[in-house]
Order: structure tokens, then sequence, then C-alpha cells
């Protein structure tokens, strides 16, 4: 640039608010040449070179233009603004001197500046206490990580939520068992697997009912959430479900292992994808849930009880309350349906001074009527209820620190003669379950310990010391012999073989 004796100076200007690198390409073309297409109205025609521009041999006019004013020259219009510089090509017409026609739309060019040759590879002197042109661009970039193996962070188990494929995978140990005959039930002895995650008390833990998925393990938390992982193998979390703003407190699959139904404090219960964790349906029980339901032979609908003297029963279709089972307790803490689902027991909190005739409670299901609430004869509430799967049996456990057998059948006698005993349940939701053969009854302990009974001569088969914590819920896996899942009041899930 020039002083106003024409005297040559010489200046760095540092342009803050430039959008890219090609905002500087003014320096390239003054020491290269390009071949552009304009003519005077600014429209591509013909290929002109541009020839190098020496700028010493450039004398202003008293406008501060250059004389030759019949050439097509290539200008930077140095406009700054809050978004970007603007690189246009003005053509100056004869007769016109000092006056400027502003380009409409800047012309296609048909070489690339990237295209310009050793462009990229000249370097500028810039004298120092000046700070160099940065683009925009460049500013903007985000620094480059660097990807050595071994500053990648490692996979905590419990804390990761797969995007992968579920239920696509096999597991290669349940596979063997798939085309062999169902084994009988075993003991599990020695620690496989310890999973941790849950920030409070699991409730339940639960295998996938789907054989060639059964190696997927079902867990919900007090902590509000619930989480599918690989139970057998690797043990990762593989989702993490978080639809939930208040404590989950029931959960199960449904029987075709792409649903998760659940019921939480929150007042919801919840149908989820297994694959996307998104909820299908969500419905308002105006009750804080403690426990849900699946229909046997449809389960589109589903029974949901709790904090409510009332348990309703829901069509996932419609989203509608279909039928209500009113009862005079103060809250339900477990249902179960029994065969063919014409029928199913309710386990309440309600006991009077000398007997507990509405602990539990049998219920017509399609007339919603009471079948009978002269059951269970003790003063002893029943946090958990479980099926036998070959026989009309079904067990519940007491907070008298046994288990007590039932007929499935009318009138629903209790079998005196045959109590479990030798675990603790002193209050805490224990809950028991049958293996898939029948033979074994497991239970928690609120000692910590995973007991296993002998479901014919009522004997104790193995206590296995698992927890230090009060266990919740012992799991038996449908294909796999002697593999068990346990969990605790501290949030920790053990996988035992």
């Amino acid at each position: 640039m020039f002083d106003c004796h024409g005297v040559r100076m010489s200046s760095l200007v540092a342009y803050e608010d430039s959008e890219s690198e090609e905002d500087s390409v003014d320096h390239t073309l003054s020491r290269g040449s390009a071949f552009v297409q304009a003519d005077s109205c600014g429209q591509a025609k013909q290929n002109q070179e541009v020839r190098e521009l020496n700028v010493s041999e450039v004398t202003p006019s008293p406008a501060g233009l250059p004389k030759d004013t019949d050439k097509t020259v290539l200008e930077y219009h140095d406009h700054v603004s809050d978004r970007s510089s603007s690189l246009q090509i003005n053509s100056w017409l004869p007769g016109s001197l000092g006056k400027i026609v502003p380009a409409q739309t800047p012309p296609p060019l048909q070489q690339s500046f990237n295209d310009l040759p050793n462009s990229s590879k000249r370097l500028h002197s810039i004298p120092s206490g000046v700070r160099p042109y940065i683009p925009k661009r460049q500013r903007l970039t985000p620094p480059v990580v660097n990807t050595d193996s071994k500053y990648q962070p490692q996979q905590v188990p419990g804390n990761q939520s797969g995007d992968g494929q579920i239920l696509s995978d096999v597991s290669a140990k349940v596979k063997q068992y798939l085309s062999q005959k169902p084994s009988a039930a075993g003991i599990p002895r020695r620690l496989l697997l310890s999973l941790g995650g849950h920030q409070g008390p699991v409730n339940t833990v639960q295998w996938c009912p789907v054989p060639h998925a059964s190696h997927l393990l079902l867990s919900a938390s007090m902590d509000k959430t619930f989480k599918v992982w690989d139970g057998v193998e690797s043990g990762r979390c593989l989702r993490v479900y978080t639809c939930h703003s208040g404590a989950v407190r029931d959960a199960c699959w449904t029987p075709c292992g792409r649903h998760l139904l659940t019921g939480s404090f929150d007042n919801t219960a919840v149908i989820t994808d297994v694959e996307t964790g998104q909820p299908i349906v969500k419905l308002d029980n105006q009750f804080k849930a403690m426990c849900v339901a699946l229909h046997p032979s449809n389960p589109e609908v589903f029974l949901c009880g709790g904090y409510s003297s009332a348990v309703k029963a829901w069509d996932s279709r419609s989203c509608k309350v279909v039928k209500v089972y009113k009862a005079g307790i103060q809250q339900t803490l477990d249902i179960l349906f029994l065969k063919g689902g014409s029928d199913f027991i309710t386990s309440s909190d309600c006991v009077s001074r000398d007997s507990a005739d509405r602990t539990l409670i049998a219920w017509d299901y399609q007339t919603t009527a009471k079948v009978s609430n002269q059951i269970y004869h003790e003063r002893y509430t029943c946090p958990s209820l479980a099926l036998h799967p070959l026989e009309d049996i079904f067990a519940a456990q007491t907070n008298g620190n046994y288990m007590a057998l039932f007929s499935s059948q009318q009138p629903y006698r209790m079998n005196k003669r045959r109590q479990y005993e030798g675990h603790k349940v002193e209050g805490y939701a224990v809950q028991c379950e049958f293996s898939h053969d029948g033979t074994i009854l497991a239970s928690g302990s609120s000692t910590g310990s995973a007991h296993f009974f002998d479901y014919h001569n009522v004997h104790t088969l193995h206590t296995l010391h698992a927890h230090r914590q009060p266990c919740l819920c012992v799991s038996q896996h449908p294909v796999l012999p002697a593999t068990a899942a346990t969990c605790d009041w501290a949030g920790e899930i053990k996988v035992w073989h």
C-alpha cells in the first residue's frame, strides 16, 4: 500500500473474522497464474490469464485506482462482517474511472484454488511481534486427539450401553445346549461373573425366556434404571434403560423376548423395546407400582398392583384399563397368574389381629370377583409368589422365615407338612423361584446367602454364601444347568455355575 506521497509502505493485517483458508488466495494469485473466466458483466466466457502483478510497478491514480482499467483483475474486497469476508471479481469499465461495478453473484471458477501450483507450500515471512493470520476454519477445528491404544478409555462393565444388536447374538455356551434335551437342574457352587453398575438395591434379576437369547439377564433397581446384561460370557452391560423417574420395583420379559415390562414408584408401568431402549407404552397407574404380571395366554394384557386398594388390568394395545379388582387392602406385594390365566393370586400386606385372611386372595380374571380370601391363615405377609412349572402347586415366601406350598386348584389348600426353612426374610422383599424342571426351589435371604431346596423331600441341598448384604432374588437359568444369578441390597449382581 502507498502513503499520501506515493511512497510504498508494507503492512501486515491479521484478519480475525475470515471464513476460511480461501480468503488468503489473493497472496497466491499474486505469485502464480490461474485461468479465470469472466467478462465485463461477470459471466464466464473465456479463459484469460491473470499475470503476476508487481505492487511496486503500479502507480496510484488520484482516486487510488490502477491506471490500466481495461483489464480484468482479481480484487480482494476487504469487507469484514460478522460472518465472513468475500472474494469478488470486479470489472473495470472504460469511462467509469473511480466507479466500482459490484458483482451480483461471484462467477464459478473453473479451476479450484486448491489446484493452484504450490499454493499450499509457499511460506510467508512474518516479522516478530505480529500475530500471524489463522483461518477461521482452522481455528474452529477441534484439536487432534491421540489415538494411541494405551490412551483409549477402558470399557467398565455396568456403565456402558452398547449400540449394537442385542437379540441377534447367540452365546456359544448356550448354543451347545439348544440342540440337546433339557438337562436336570443343578446346584451352582462357583462364582462365574460379578456385575457392578447399579447405584441402588437390585430388586429382581431374570433370564430371558427365549432359549437362544437366554444369555441375556434383566435387572431392575431402586436407582431408577433397569439393565440388560450378557450374563453368560462377557458380563457386559448391553443396554441401560432410563425411562422411569422413580425406583423400578419390578420387571419382567415378554414371552417373545423383544420387550420389557416394568413397574415403578413414579406411578407408571412401561413396555420398552429391548433393542432401541425406547418406551413403546407408558401408562399412568395413579399409584406406586410394586408388581406387574403378564397374562399367560394374552401377553398384550398385564396386571399392575402397588400402593392402592385395587389391582388394574391394562391392555397395552388400547392403553386403557380393561378391568379393576378391588379389595380392602393397603397395597399389593405380588401377583401370580395360575395356569391358563383364568385365576390369579395376589399377596397383600393386610393382616388382622388373629389371622391373615386377606394376605392371599384368589381372583377370577374375567368376572373380577374374589374366588377365595381364606387361603393363608397365619399372621405373616408374603412378599413373593412362585408357580411350579409342572404341578398344580404354587409357593409363597413368608415373613415367618419359611416358604409354604399351596394347591393352585380350588380351594387352594396349604400343605402344612411341607415347609422350607433355613433362610431369613425379616421384612425384605425376598423372592423365591422354581427351577425349569421343578426339582429345586431357590430363595434368597436377608443374611446375604442363596438357599437351594429339594422340592420333593424339603431338604436343603446347598447354601451359597453369595453376598454381604441381603440377597433379594435367585434366578435359575432356563437352559444352562447349574447356573443362577443373584442380586443384593447393595446393588451387586453375581452369576454362579
